[in-house]
Order: C-alpha cells, then structure tokens, then sequence
C-alpha cells in the first residue's frame, strides 16, 4: 500500500460498548451470589473431614453391585417397563401432538390456531412429575400413570415442534398442486407432509431418549418401572441392590441413545 493509500484511508473504528449485555451480565452474576447467600450453605461442614468419612462409607456401601440371577430379573423386568412406558408415551404424543399441530399451524382459522397453542402451552409448561403426581392420584400406582404423564407433556412438546415444522415449510410446491386442480388434504399429504416427515420422526425419536430418563424418575413418585424399583431399595438401605438398578438405568438410556441417534442419523441426510 502507498503513503497516499495510508493517508486517505479512514481511521479505524471503535465499536461502541454493549452497555444492555453488561449490565445483563453483572445482573446474572448478582443473582448467583444472592441465591448462594440466600441458601446459606455450609460449605466449611460439607468438606470437613467428618462429612468426607461420612460420604465416603455411603459411596462404598453401593459396591459391589447385586449381581443374583433373581434380582438381575427383577432389574430386567423393571428396565423394560421403564422403556415400555417411554415408548408408548412417546407414540401417544406423537398420534395426538400431530393432530393438534394442524390447527396450532393455522390451517383451520385463527380461532383454532390460537385454541391449540393455549393447549399445547399448558401441556408442556407443567413438568413431567407434577403430571405423574396428578396421573398416580386419578389413574392409581403403576406404569399407566407414568405413561399418561409422558403423554400429555410430550404431545404439548411435539405439538409445537410439529406446528413450527408445517409453518416453516416451503408453500410452493402444496400450491402448485392447489393450482393444478389437486385438492386440499391431497396437496397437504403429497406436497407438504412429506417435506416435514423426516424431521417429525427425528423430533419423536429424540424426545423418546428424554422420556427413556424421565420414566425412570418418575417412579419416585409411583408411577412404575425402575425408579420405583431404586426409590423401594434406597428407602430401605439396600445400596448394593440400588447400585445394580443405576447401571440398568445407564444401559437401557445408552442403548436407546445410541440406537435413536443411529436412527436419526441415517434418516435425515437421506431426506435432506
């Protein structure tokens, strides 16, 4: 570059400070050290050496793990009401959070469309266990109530993730088969539905792994499968027999990952 070039070019320039992320920042940081101050943790007794002893014993009380043909069937029998629960929670969501994702998209009207998001709304803005304390109270103890917990709040979860897939999807080809004289449900299914196919399922099958981990947390509350199976053996000191439902709790929630992302894997580069 020439002196000239140097002498005309402009100056740098300085990019103005983001006052708003600051002082979200400072605020962030303010409220960790007010939630820290509020719990007033004793941090001094958790690390004392008494508490270390203490805590050292209740880890070496799970080990070595119960490894008895009959309580390895037990186990087995609870893992796979724990992925039976998930699964045909999961299918429900699916079947159900699809019908309600049409009008949620707007294909009946602004009235419906607003009807179906409040509900969708509500279904997954309460948690999983809250439905399963409510399910367990209406439907009684065992894996139906933890299936209809995981149900409802996964139909409002795929319900909207469905409603977005259809409001983000390309018009045009659903409208050329409008145009050609093709009707409205044989241009949604041939145009439309095929586009969000593949990402329906990838929602469905990723939702299936969370629900694989949250059907074993909900039976603490009752609702069956392997967490009901832990919270019996914890609640009685039974560390070792504990320790054997955790590693059936890792296996059956590695198997199902490891398979749904294989699965979804080879499912969308194919579709795109």
């Amino acid at each position: 570059m020439s002196a000239l070039e140097t002498a005309a070019a402009p100056p740098p320039t300085r990019l103005a400070p983001c006052w708003g992320c600051i002082g979200l920042a400072l605020a962030v940081v303010a409220a960790v050290v007010a939630s820290f101050a509020y719990l007033a943790v004793d941090y001094r007794q958790l690390f004392s050496a008494e508490s270390m002893r203490l805590m050292a014993k209740f880890v070496r009380e799970f080990f070595p793990p119960d490894v008895a043909p009959v309580f390895l069937a037990k186990a087995a029998w609870g893992a796979l009401q724990t992925f039976a629960v998930a699964a045909i929670g999961t299918l429900l969501a699916v079947v159900f959070g699809a019908a309600v994702a049409l009008p949620a998209a707007g294909h009946f009207g602004l009235a419906p469309r607003l009807a179906a998001r409040l509900l969708l709304n509500f279904l997954r803005s309460v948690p999983e266990l809250v439905w399963a304390a409510l399910m367990v109270i209406a439907a009684g103890l065992g894996p139906f109530a933890g299936t209809l917990a995981l149900a409802l709040h996964t139909t409002g979860v795929l319900g909207r993730l469905y409603a977005e897939s259809l409001e983000n999807a390309p018009p045009a080809p659903e409208r050329a088969l409008r145009d050609a004289g093709s009707g409205r449900i044989a241009a949604f299914a041939y145009a439309t539905l095929p586009l969000v196919t593949a990402q329906g399922v990838a929602y469905a099958l990723y939702r299936l792994e969370m629900n694989i981990r949250m059907a074993a947390v909900l039976g603490f509350v009752g609702a069956g499968g392997l967490g009901q199976l832990l919270y019996f053996h914890l609640s009685i000191f039974q560390q070792a027999q504990a320790s054997t439902l955790l590693i059936a709790m890792f296996v059956l929630v590695f198997a199902v990952d490891s398979l749904s992302a294989f699965v979804r894997g080879r499912l969308l580069p194919a579709h795109g």
